[in-house]
């Protein structure tokens, strides 16, 4: 079973008010358990699940992945998202063909499930395959240790178990690109809300297959151009923003070896941007790693840390290789 979450902290998943919580609650539109001590629990899946189904459902296709073309799929589904400013537009055009791309490539699956909702003013687009899950293609290909490196292999971006095929940039973008991105596979889902600049990881019901949710403002101004500029430059693919915290279930990094496995296969990269949101604190094996070991072996790419508390940016600036003296 799911993590239960307490009121607040739902809230907070939710982006609501803990008193929306508990009128939801009350008037039994979301599912919630309750403590031998009569306190309401919650999981987080089936909460949304019950929202979910408020919406109203514009459009939903099964179809085999066999013989599948994406573009195909696109057009069937794309006059059920109207109203929708043409930037929305454009942006789920992208999210939609990449993600049943990687199903029809990717997922072992035999067939794919799409769906489209509308609430007031978002859409919420829905694509979920019976194959054997996102997070178990990366831990495997890359031989990684469990699925949570797995998630912090796809927040790098460029990264791929299929470069014959695949660029390696199709969920990095469209996680970038929509306002709220969920990926669920394994037993664990990963969330990037980027209306509010922030991202979880929690625990999953999907364990057969991979899900993944897009949420679209219906009247969104952001260009897609304007999120592959924000991460290129020529038109290439050349900037990343790994989040350290997603690799660890913990806010303490402080070997070696985590910072290896942070910066493995970043060389393709010229500009990182390492986030130390939720980060704690940092040890100096694996600050001496990164911004020395690493970095003097990759001296074209920069490292730029961001979101450091004042001990980890403490540790971080006495571990900065010192200027030649003369």
């Amino acid at each position: 079973m799911a993590d239960l979450l307490r009121p607040g902290d739902l809230a907070k998943a939710l982006q609501l008010s803990p008193a929306r919580i508990r009128q939801l609650a009350y008037e039994g539109r979301i599912p919630f358990l309750t403590t031998p001590g009569g306190h309401r629990r919650y999981d987080l899946d089936e909460v949304r699940a019950a929202l979910l189904a408020t919406h109203t459902q514009a459009w939903r296709g099964a179809f085999p992945l066999e013989g599948l073309r994406e573009d195909q799929l696109w057009r069937d589904l794309r006059p059920s998202l109207d109203p929708i400013s043409e930037q929305g537009r454009g942006i789920a055009a992208y999210a939609v063909t990449e993600m049943v791309n990687n199903a029809i490539d990717h997922s072992a699956g035999t067939s794919v499930t799409v769906e489209a909702r509308r609430a007031t003013n978002h859409i919420t687009i829905t694509v979920q395959d019976d194959g054997v899950g996102v997070f178990r293609t990366v831990r495997d290909g890359f031989g990684l240790p469990d699925y949570f490196a797995a998630v912090a292999e796809l927040s790098k971006g460029k990264r791929t178990t299929d470069r014959e095929r695949h660029s390696g940039e199709g969920i990095f973008f469209t996680s970038k690109a929509v306002d709220v991105f969920e990926l669920a596979a394994n037993g664990i889902v990963w969330v990037l809300d980027n209306d509010v600049a922030d991202q979880s990881l929690g625990m999953s019901r999907v364990d057969v297959g991979t899900r993944v949710r897009l949420r679209i403002d219906s009247g969104t101004e952001r260009e897609l151009n304007d999120v592959f500029r924000a991460f290129s430059h020529e038109h290439d693919f050349v900037r990343s923003q790994p989040t350290i915290k997603l690799f660890e279930i913990g806010t303490e990094f402080v070997s070696r070896s985590e910072a290896k496995r942070l910066l493995e296969g970043m060389e393709e990269f010229t500009e990182i941007t390492l986030d130390f949101h939720g980060v704690l604190s940092v040890g100096q094996g694996f600050v001496d790693e990164t911004f020395r070991v690493w970095a003097r072996a990759h001296p074209g790419v920069t490292l730029s840390p961001v979101n450091a508390n004042p001990a980890v940016l403490y540790m971080i600036e006495r571990g900065l290789p010192k200027p030649d003296r003369t």
